[in-house]
């Protein structure tokens, strides 16, 4: 028999009112999101009922303070910082690390349910838009999710989906940098809306009127992008480098769209392009040894080996490898989402005991890479 109490058969959500709408209180406990708004050069300080709302919950964390885990008193430390009027964020991973814990199978007494949009914002994504290492990630998410999700997302999912894909063309504005990216996304999340029949996607009237009004605002940041050529002064320039490390440039990309279109900036890039060794090494990137030489052996040829022509059949048949800089990792001690760079409050950096039984595991195994489709695996999508 289990024990019966007010939050047995649901916590319930307690909500508080921000300028972005109504927002869960757990979520705001994290610190994250007042945060956010006042490192977000776009923000302002927070109004007075924002402030009202921040005190009002300090008043009642103050409570029950002596039952809060360390990190969340430092996170409250932070909020009154905040709340005083105080722009100083106090340094430290210990109170800027996101991270997400998750439900990974269902049982009588959990329930097996995680929430997307909770996650985005206790991953922090928005921000991490702004960074280099994650953008490549967020981007994939993101495209996942408009091409083959979005009819299915609640309204709260819908609602943070726009405000990343907003985040991504003010970084793109900014950086003049994955233009191509964007305009992927634009053009997936146009074909989504034009191909919507009656009672898809989820949502109400008001809801997609708000969601139209921020699809016509990135529409237009991205509309009025344009790429800036560097000016007179800068020296040199790409077509100024020796040809050695134009090709050391070339070397380093993974998609083969990106050589196709180099080689339309001009003549020696076009040149280069055409070099054996940029689409050999660019299949050894992608694919194994194993599928190389299937590939290769498969491929009658009497005269020298054709590796352009040999990766685009290792693309079709394959795909293409995945990489990048930064990746979600899944804890295997807490259950948490986090950034691998950033780390998390782990359960095995305070409690001895714990340590004590990690001492014979391997360390390297405690952590698992989480890519977007597994991803969005742990959440019923």
């Amino acid at each position: 028999m289990p024990f019966i109490s007010k939050d047995w058969r649901s916590p319930g959500e307690v909500w508080v009112k921000t300028e972005e709408g109504w927002e869960k209180k757990k979520i705001l406990e994290c610190g994250r999101h007042f945060i956010q708004e006042n490192l977000d050069s776009r923000c302002g300080t927070l109004n007075a009922s924002d402030l009202n709302s921040l005190n009002r919950w300090l008043q009642e964390a103050e409570e029950d303070k002596e039952n809060r885990p360390i990190d969340d008193s430092e996170n409250l430390k932070t909020l009154q910082s905040l709340s005083d009027g105080n722009k100083n964020i106090p340094d430290g991973n210990t109170i800027l690390q996101p991270h997400c814990h998750i439900t990974l199978k269902c049982t009588k007494e959990i329930a097996g349910f995680n929430g997307l949009s909770d996650a985005f914002k206790r991953l922090d994504f928005r921000s991490a838009v702004h960074d280099v290492r994650r953008f490549n990630y967020i981007c994939k998410l993101l495209d996942l999710l408009i091409s083959h999700k979005l009819p299915a997302l609640s309204g709260c999912a819908q609602k943070v989906l726009f405000t990343m894909l907003e985040e991504v063309a003010y970084q793109v504005s900014a950086s003049q940098q994955n233009i191509h990216m964007l305009n992927r996304l634009l053009n997936q999340l146009q074909v989504m809306i034009d191909c919507a029949c009656w009672g898809r996607p989820l949502g109400s009237t008001q809801l997609w009127e708000n969601h139209l009004v921020s699809i016509n605002r990135i529409l237009s940041i991205a509309n009025r992008i344009q790429i800036r050529e560097p000016g007179d002064e800068v020296f040199p320039k790409l077509e100024n480098l020796p040809e050695e490390c134009v090709r050391e440039i070339l070397l380093r990309l993974a998609d083969h769209k990106d050589l196709e279109n180099s080689s339309k900036a001009y003549s020696v890039m076009a040149r280069l392009c055409d070099e054996q060794r940029i689409w050999r090494e660019l299949c050894q990137f992608h694919f194994t040894q194993q599928q190389i030489n299937f590939v290769v052996d498969s491929t009658s040829s009497d005269g020298p080996t054709d590796w352009q022509n040999i990766y685009h059949k290792l693309r079709k048949a394959f795909g293409l490898r995945e990489e990048y800089a930064e990746i979600i990792q899944l804890c295997r001690n807490c259950r948490a989402l986090f950034w691998k760079s950033i780390g998390h409050p782990c359960i095995a950096d305070t409690d001895p005991e714990f340590q004590e039984k990690l001492e014979a595991v391997d360390k390297s195994s405690l952590h698992v890479p989480i890519p977007p489709q597994a991803f969005l695996k742990f959440f019923s999508l």
